[in-house]
């Protein structure tokens, strides 16, 4: 009886183990490079499975490991995935053969996430098309215009807090991803939901669209927990029945949705948020408005304007601080616009504000958010490197592209880790290789809110430095280490000293 016992545990261990490594000699017999010290059910992201690295860091170090390959293999745990190395694999992989890799990786349980399931990151087949023709017309230059007085109101509100901050002795020490998340936040909930997101409110900040997106993506142990088993251990997440967006937000945004769409109702009222322009949308389609449709785009809306677009602003933030000419320079295009345009921050006066589009593009070169963009093959393709590797690749395997790697090699920019706007000045932007740059995505899923992204970035960086300027805190660790988290995070902050000009 106990001999049987012990035959049945190791058999099934045996059984357990082969399963665990069935994929492990994937990339050795299609001749693609792979590195060694693959474990069993992790392959290569032990240090991802401790949480000490994050993915993004693990394509650099791949990517930085095999600089003398088009590609190179590895194990996302037990799936083989492929890196791209080349700009030209790049360009095949999101552009040339789009139809070949049409999706993104990192997919959402309908079930579980409901009000993600319609974000067009997220989203494939006829849902992502549908979701991104409207929201491609919802930031159309006219759309924008028409959002940018939202944008205003949130500038407004940003100075007066900032006034009240250095009121007492004309300087403040702010932690800038707090200053910029609260100024993010603000925008999405007037451009998004047409209400005022309190994020300027000292007395009821809990209440805040603030301090409802800190609450699931601010950088925290449970939250990249989280993040990682919801868009990488998608099988475990459904065994845990985890959700990225937790109840209390699912419920915020409902209410919020609920009661403007009811006050709008009773009223007879309308206005020119994004909100609106969905229920418009589903009214000319000759759809029935349905509340879970409507809440899940702008929930999209908040997500993608509120926190990628404040990480940004934080590390702006940080290297003018660091680069106070850049940030001298930077003024002086700010005061210059604006007095083309009577003091007002106007689209025009936002689009001819050209230095800072260099330094936004630096920046973004220097910390990617995300650091890595992930697609899947839909269908079968041989890419072909320029080193003569080639691979067939199946339907279901995931294609990796390295955009931190990408964006600090030497062989595409000068001093990469040196912070230079002037690379992308108009002499010389026109000199960078194609597809190494890569801070919104590239091709048919090029980021569809890039150009709100942009204008709330220059007006928010527009209002702030024609009053305050920036100069770095002690309290800022240097160099810069980020945290292993899903999302670009520095540890311990960047915080600076504002001053009233």
């Amino acid at each position: 009886m106990e001999f049987t016992l012990v035959s049945i545990v190791f058999v099934t261990l045996v059984v357990f183990y082969l399963y665990l490594t069935r994929n492990f000699k994937y990339w050795q017999k299609r001749g693609i490079p792979c590195p060694n010290g693959t474990i069993p059910g992790i392959g290569h992201m032990w240090q991802f499975f401790l949480m000490k690295s994050s993915f993004g860091d693990i394509c650099k170090k791949l990517y930085n490991d095999h600089s003398n390959h088009s590609m190179v293999g590895f194990y996302n745990f037990t799936s083989p995935s492929l890196m791209v190395r080349d700009p030209e694999l790049v360009k095949t992989v999101v552009q040339t053969n789009f139809t070949s890799f049409h999706d993104n990786t990192m997919k959402v349980d309908p079930d579980l996430d409901p009000l993600l399931a319609n974000n067009p990151f997220f989203s494939y087949g006829d849902k992502w098309m549908t979701g991104r023709k409207r929201l491609t017309y919802a930031f159309s230059s006219m759309r924008l215009k028409i959002l940018l007085e939202s944008v205003k109101q949130a500038c407004e509100k940003f100075e007066k807090f900032l006034d009240r901050r250095l009121s007492k002795t004309g300087k403040a020490e702010m932690e800038l991803k707090d200053l910029f998340g609260r100024f993010t936040a603000q925008v999405v909930a007037g451009a998004g939901f047409g209400v005022d997101g309190l994020c300027f409110d000292d007395e009821k900040d809990h209440e805040s669209f603030y301090a409802m997106g800190k609450s699931f993506l601010a950088p925290t142990t449970l939250n990249n927990i989280i993040s990682t088993v919801t868009f990488f251990m998608p099988s475990l997440s459904k065994i845990l029945r985890m959700s990225f967006l937790p109840k209390s937000a699912d419920q915020f945004f409902r209410r919020v949705v609920a009661d403007v769409i009811e006050q709008r109702r009773k009223t007879g009222s309308s206005s020119n948020d994004f909100l609106q322009l969905m229920i418009e949308l589903e009214r000319t389609e000759d759809e029935k408005i349905d509340l879970n449709v409507l809440t899940s785009h702008t929930v999209s809306f908040f997500v993608d304007g509120y926190e990628t677009s404040s990480v940004t602003l934080s590390f702006v933030g940080f290297y003018l601080a660091s680069h106070p000419k850049v940030q001298e320079k930077l003024r002086e295009e700010v005061v210059s616009v604006l007095n083309k345009y009577d003091g007002i921050i106007t689209y025009e006066a936002v689009k001819d504000m050209t230095y800072m589009d260099q330094v936004i593009n630096e920046s973004m070169r220097l910390v990617h958010v995300l650091g890595f963009m992930s697609k899947m093959c839909t269908e079968e393709f041989e890419l072909k490197g320029s080193d003569g590797l080639a691979c067939r690749v199946k339907p279901g395997t995931e294609i990796v592209i390295p955009v931190q790697g990408l964006h600090e090699d030497p062989r595409y920019w000068e001093n990469p880790k040196v912070f230079d706007p002037e690379r992308f000045s108009p002499e010389r932007k026109h000199t960078i290789q194609k597809f190494v740059f890569l801070p919104f995505g590239e091709g048919p899923r090029i980021c569809v809110g890039m150009r709100m992204a942009q204008l709330q970035m220059k007006a928010c960086l527009a209002a702030f430095l024609r009053k305050f300027s920036l100069e770095l805190s002690p309290k800022t660790q240097l160099p810069l280490k980020l945290c292993p988290t899903f999302l670009a995070a520095p540890k311990g902050g960047l915080w600076a000293f504002i001053r009233a000009i």
